[in-house]
């Protein structure tokens, strides 16, 4: 009978969990800029608009498609050409040919159903992106509040601290 696998925590178990992924994540999260955060609260916003409205048209994201690497191509020449010779990271690039796709498809998908500029003529769905947006920015917080914690255990908030002892 072959011995049970040994966990990165040097136990035996049948089944090892790792919790690569998820301190990866949370790692991200902590690392997370206020604009990546805002990028993201937009994402979500187009997702639940994308879930909402969706349509099967070829032509709908073929459209997208075409408009995305035709702005795309002129983004990231404005951002590249020129003096300062800024180099981008795959991720920066990756964007600048997102937020065309993005922006294209959400205006053809909301057409002829009431929106405002980017809001629902339906609460429900505003509320729905809203909570979204703010679940993330809690556990955004949340998670730079305990990396503070974890990175300086002495640390004490203001209210738990003891109050200096005055000299006379």
């Amino acid at each position: 009978m072959d011995a049970p696998p040994v966990c990165e925590d040097g136990n035996y178990t049948l089944i090892c969990i790792s919790l690569r992924p998820v301190s990866r994540f949370i790692a991200y999260l902590r690392g997370l800029s206020t604009g990546r955060l805002i990028l993201w609260c937009y994402f979500i916003w187009y997702v639940v608009v994308l879930v909402r409205y969706f349509e099967w048209s070829a032509r709908l994201w073929l459209t997208s498609l075409g408009l995305s690497l035709i702005i795309g191509i002129a983004l990231y020449i404005s951002t590249t050409a020129g003096a300062n010779n800024v180099k981008l990271d795959r991720w920066q690039t990756f964007r600048l040919f997102l937020m065309p796709f993005c922006v294209s498809s959400f205006a053809a998908l909301v057409k002829g159903h009431g929106f405002v500029l980017i809001f629902s003529p339906r609460w429900q769905e505003i509320t729905v992106a809203v909570g979204l947006c703010g679940a993330l920015c809690a556990i955004v917080f949340a998670a730079k509040r305990t990396g503070a914690r974890l990175r300086n255990p002495n640390h004490q908030s203001p209210s738990t601290r003891e109050a200096p002892i005055p000299k006379n």
